[in-house]
């Protein structure tokens, strides 16, 4: 089979890593992965796995070299001829969709977020299949597009056990890091995710400070990179620190591509999204290293978290219901969260999925 997908760019982000992710398992089950997009640091990756990466400008969203880039398009699908297009975000699936109308080349969409409701975001629902990433991105669709039942294929993220795997643990690294930010016999809490309102960290930081009067060597980590743009929201973190007395209580550790050793080193990961997230890989990455997580009770953490089993559902900006649930997890019984991950959200499953639904758009059997 040959496969193409569309996203505006490869840089950071979580559907950059499931586009590399299912370009090298493609690769690997004996299929042809091209990749289209923008470009960015994550090409040579693709590559490297054994995709192909064509550089094309499907990330602007200049209306005005709109009809020339459907053109470029529709000349790539004439030479890629590929068995199955499938767009990952709304300005790819626009130009994949008006270049694929005298083409007819079955055209998957995945939607990954809660996108503002409008006819520019409809044409995510506008694949011949629907792939949403969590149960509550289907409902949100459904409810908004009235997308039929029978289109939409519900396919959870799923990790690598190999790269989440407490046994390969790289030990060294553990111990300098938490050496350089003094977290020898600290109870830490992470929160893994880019700086931005969106993840709130104010109720994050205010949590920890909370829970510090029943945890005193509680510490919180927060773990994710500052785009320019979000600068003075951090700033803002940082003098809120200060503020609250939290100045020994909360460390800013910045990007990191060591997360599974982010994970291992802590006892609770939180995700305490103001706003429904689709799905929430950073946790399911936390319980694969056998470390519960709280979250917030919305979006995807619903598929993710079984409360008072693998973790806990709090309110959005709820402190002192984040802080009591924090706490709480010291009382989970984690020796069977690796499973449940190992159970319900692998990669081998993911994308596994993924192929069946290119499989139904073929008329293939499932």
């Amino acid at each position: 089979m040959k496969i193409l997908q569309l996203l505006p760019e490869l840089n950071e982000g979580g559907v950059e890593r499931g586009v590399v992710e299912l370009n090298r398992e493609f690769v690997r089950r004996g299929h042809d992965n091209v990749v289209i997009s923008a470009g960015g640091r994550l090409v040579n990756q693709i590559v490297a796995d054994g995709g192909e990466h064509i550089e094309c400008d499907v990330c602007s969203k200049n209306i005005f070299t709109f009809p020339v880039r459907v053109f470029n398009l529709y000349r790539l699908l004439k030479t890629i001829n590929p068995d199955i297009i499938h767009a990952r975000s709304r300005i790819p699936a626009w130009l994949a969709w008006l270049a694929n109308r005298s083409v007819h080349i079955p055209f998957v969409t995945t939607v990954h977020g809660f996108n503002s409701v409008n006819f520019y975001s409809r044409i995510m629902t506008r694949g011949d299949r629907v792939i949403c990433v969590s149960s509550a991105i289907k409902s949100y669709i459904q409810k908004h597009y009235r997308v039929p039942d029978l289109k939409i294929d519900v396919i959870h993220r799923g990790i690598d056990p190999l790269e989440f795997n407490p046994e390969s643990l790289d030990k060294q690294w553990i111990e300098l890091f938490r050496k350089e930010y003094f977290l020898e016999d600290k109870f830490v809490v992470s929160s893994v995710g880019r700086i931005t309102e969106l993840k709130d960290y104010e109720t994050f930081i205010r949590a920890i400070k909370y829970a510090s009067t029943v945890i005193p060597n509680i510490h919180g980590l927060i773990v994710g990179g500052v785009r320019f743009d979000k600068q003075n929201y951090y700033d803002s973190l940082k003098k809120l620190v200060v503020n609250i007395g939290a100045d020994n209580l909360i460390t800013f550790a910045g990007s990191r591509k060591e997360i599974p050793e982010i994970n291992a080193l802590s006892q609770v990961l939180v995700s305490c999204s103001k706003k429904p997230e689709s799905f929430g890989r950073t946790m399911i990455e936390s319980m694969a290293m056998g470390t519960p997580v709280v979250g917030t009770r919305h979006g995807g953490a619903l598929d993710i978290i079984v409360d008072g089993e693998t973790g806990f559902l709090v309110d959005p900006e709820d402190v002192e219901g984040l802080g009591d649930a924090i706490c709480r997890c010291r009382y989970l019984d984690i020796s069977r969260l690796r499973t449940y991950v190992l159970d319900n959200f692998l990669l081998d499953q993911m994308v596994s999925k993924t192929l069946n639904v290119y499989r139904k758009c073929l008329g293939q059997a499932v």
